[in-house]
């Protein structure tokens, strides 16, 4: 009879949790859009995106910012220490994605660079946890290279200190990650 028991059991908890799967997966079908309003009568208003969510979404965008004329041909990253902006670049030389960095107290100077190493996580040279660490130059003893702090801090560096990191969004670290491989060229422009 035990043996029988333990069996309903089992049988009667893994019923249970199908019933909870398929309420929650209705209940996450049925939710609002997040940028949905709720008025005080039930009824759902679409909320328009402000200037700040039009701004963001252009800023990622791709057609955003032109990729800047002198950087190559081909599949390559492109970084601009004038604009602190990056492109990705397909073989077709059309932006995959750009965006926005902070850029590390030593530049690399303009030319073209191939990537040299990779971490997953490591310890930046300013003691933050950094992910997705993409190493493409080294100027005086400075290694040079993208990276994204997991707390999702931008630094703010010391200029007095010597550090090589161009931290991106954590979210564009992982782009960078996934385009990048080890040979991957980058061109540094003005």
């Amino acid at each position: 009879m035990p043996a029988r028991s333990s069996s309903i059991v089992t049988a009667l908890t893994a019923a249970a949790l199908v019933v909870v799967g398929v309420v929650g997966y209705q209940a996450s079908a049925s939710a609002a859009d997040p940028l949905t309003q709720v008025r005080s009568d039930g009824s759902h208003a679409t909320k328009s995106p402000t200037k700040h969510d039009r701004q963001k979404k252009k800023a990622k965008s791709p057609e955003a910012v032109t990729i800047p004329a002198g950087s190559g041909k081909g599949e390559r990253v492109v970084y601009s220490l004038g604009a602190e902006r990056v492109w990705l670049v397909g073989a077709d030389d059309k932006a995959r994605r750009t965006y926005e960095v902070a850029p590390s107290t030593v530049s690399p100077p303009v030319g073209s660079y191939r990537v040299t190493s990779r971490s997953v996580s490591v310890t930046g040279s300013d003691g933050v946890a950094i992910e997705h660490v993409v190493r493409f130059a080294g100027v005086d003893g400075v290694v040079i290279g993208f990276s994204a702090a997991v707390d999702g801090s931008k630094p703010d560096p010391d200029p007095k200190k010597k550090t090589g990191g161009i931290r991106e969004s954590r979210d564009d670290g992982k782009a960078m990650w996934d385009f990048a491989l080890h040979g991957t060229k980058v061109v540094v422009v003005n």
